[in-house]
């Protein structure tokens, strides 16, 4: 009923609209004044024959003329009555086959079918909507972006510029709006003034001028950017943004802690105030072919086990499953938990035999950086010869090449980081490395969220995708924002003890039975316990922290809300 008042709304106060509809009310005004005159000489001539119908029949016969259906079942007898229905039959050829038709589509049913395209795609934002999300690009970061929002039920626009491109997103679901990003009246119509933040991510230029054009506007909304040159960051800074995202280098640092060399080490990769995130090969280890229960992780050192990944599955622990010599550990503790684990599980194997890195890009030059920071030597495959730089690092080539990779050492590297944005090929490269290395840690780049399973499918050990990671960058800059993604699909929520939870232990709770999460630390009166006891009550106004997939988040909240 909104939808259909907004289009009757926008009919109405559209000038050229409203001409339309008085031209297509006088033509039907005319049409109902010629069907009346038409049934009053059908009964004139009808009684000068000498025969008497009724107003009901005359006007049927009025009706079956003019339509040219014309049943004969109701004829005249004289030539002048014969004369008459063929003028009737002309006149409703004409205003009911010809202009009708005509006068119906071009004043009203081309401007109500415009009128449905301008609500699907309006030009102002409706002014009830209040601490929402604007976005300013369409691209894999955004459209991972919005399926998050939509999962928190946080309102939304994206601001488009073509009419056609808003009509194409709208059918795909996506809240947009028409205008342009360089109009300071564009952000005005889209509320910004009651908006959340900013988020832009097209090139440095166009974000540079997004930033630029809003600040006219408003001082104080949050602008967040992604910048794809060092040198922009700057400038991105000076036109306004508050938050200057590299998404290259944050990628290439978060590829890089994944990568291993042989070691049993538990790498932090991520924090969350004072709990620390890590994840630990086992291959080598004492605890291969233990049962969590017997390892004794917990008892031992204070860490909790979050579960395992196995080829890019996450697994819940359970106390009496083996634990198997291709698992990686996901651990939950603080620095000093992590430290203890190391120092009881921990073998350190020296390697000198370089990582292989295929792709010189932006992605690929920051993992070799964060590899460099961890002491650990690598080769960069690159087939652009201007992407090369004057040092050892760069093999020019093709890394479909045989003779390539045999170059950059991958008979014996212990890791091939894949980086390159187009994932059809990193899913070629993945598959090709696996086949002649099966041994080897392969680590890839996906750009978007779709292309993760096939990643996996195709041999990858990890995947991290360039969507996810930049949705969750922008995300964890938001005011309501407590999240952060520990790996592709594994998430850490942070959210007020629901009230259906309060009184309640952890353990009763059943909250890890029921939806999949894990609760990992507890904040009562601002303190912070990390890997409470399953005995700990949760009290109203205390806060959780959970660990789990995305689809253990969507059960948890439809559970609790």
């Amino acid at each position: 009923m909104k939808f259909l008042s907004s289009q009757i709304s926008y009919l109405l106060q559209n000038k050229p609209h409203r001409r339309n509809l008085k031209l297509l009310f006088r033509f039907l005004l005319i049409l109902f004044l010629l069907v009346v005159i038409f049934t009053i000489t059908f009964h004139l001539i009808m009684l000068s024959e000498g025969r008497y119908f009724s107003w009901v029949t005359g006007l049927y016969w009025t009706f079956t003329v003019m339509t040219t259906l014309g049943f004969g079942d109701i004829t005249f007898e004289t030539d002048w009555g014969r004369v008459y229905t063929m003028i009737v039959l002309l006149s409703g050829m004409l205003f009911l086959l010809v202009l009708f038709p005509f006068t119906f589509i071009n004043f009203f049913y081309s401007p109500w079918m415009k009128a449905q395209e301008q609500s699907r795609v309006p030009k102002v934002l409706d002014n009830t909507i209040s601490e929402h999300v604007i976005l300013t690009h369409f691209d894999e970061v955004s459209e991972a972006l919005i399926k998050k929002l939509k999962t928190f039920k946080i309102p939304y626009v994206l601001l488009v510029q073509d009419f056609s491109e808003g009509l194409r997103l709208s059918e795909m679901d996506i809240v947009v709006m028409l205008g342009d990003l360089d109009d300071p009246i564009t952000y005005q119509n889209a509320q910004v003034n009651k908006a959340l933040l900013v988020a832009t991510t097209s090139s440095d230029v166009a974000n540079t001028n997004v930033a630029f054009t809003i600040r006219e506007v408003n001082e104080n909304i949050p602008i967040i950017a992604t910048c794809n040159f060092e040198a922009s960051e700057d400038i991105l800074s000076l036109a306004g943004c508050n938050n200057v995202l590299s998404l290259g280098e944050m990628m290439g640092t978060s590829l890089s802690r994944r990568a291993s060399v042989g070691d049993a080490n538990a790498m932090v990769i991520g924090k969350f105030e004072e709990l620390s995130i890590a994840e630990a090969t086992v291959s080598g280890s004492i605890l291969v072919g233990k049962t969590l229960r017997e390892a004794k992780l917990r008892e031992t050192v204070g860490i909790n086990v979050l579960g395992f990944w196995t080829r890019g599955v996450f697994h819940a622990p359970r106390p009496d499953e083996p634990i198997a010599t291709n698992s990686v550990l996901v651990l939950a503790g603080t620095n000093e938990q992590i430290k203890a684990y190391n120092a009881h599980f921990c073998i350190k194997k020296s390697t000198t035999e370089p990582l292989v890195i295929i792709g010189g890009g932006r992605v690929g030059r920051a993992t070799g950086i964060a590899l460099e920071d961890r002491n650990l030597n690598y080769k960069i495959i690159e087939k652009q010869e201007n992407r090369i730089k004057a040092n050892s690092k760069y093999i020019f080539g093709d890394a479909a090449n045989l003779e390539v990779l045999v170059e950059a050492g991958i008979e014996k590297a212990p890791c091939v980081i894949i980086t390159t944005h187009d994932d059809d090929v990193n899913a070629y490269l993945t598959i090709y490395c696996r086949k002649l290395r099966p041994d080897i840690q392969i680590i890839t780049r996906s750009t978007r969220e779709r292309n993760l399973d096939t990643m996996h499918r195709a041999g990858a050990d990890f995947v991290m995708s360039y969507a996810s990671m930049g949705a969750n960058a922008i995300y964890n800059l938001l005011k309501k924002s407590d999240i952060l993604m520990v790996a592709e699909g594994l998430d850490l929520l942070k959210l007020e003890v629901p009230k259906q939870l309060v009184g309640k232990s952890i353990a009763s709770s059943c909250i890890r039975q029921l939806t999949g999460c894990t609760i990992i630390a507890l904040q009562q009166g601002g303190k912070l316990t990390v890997n409470p006891e399953p005995d700990s009550v949760l009290n109203k106004n205390d806060e959780i922290i959970l660990i789990g997939t995305s689809e253990a988040e969507n059960y948890f909240f439809k559970k609790f809300g």
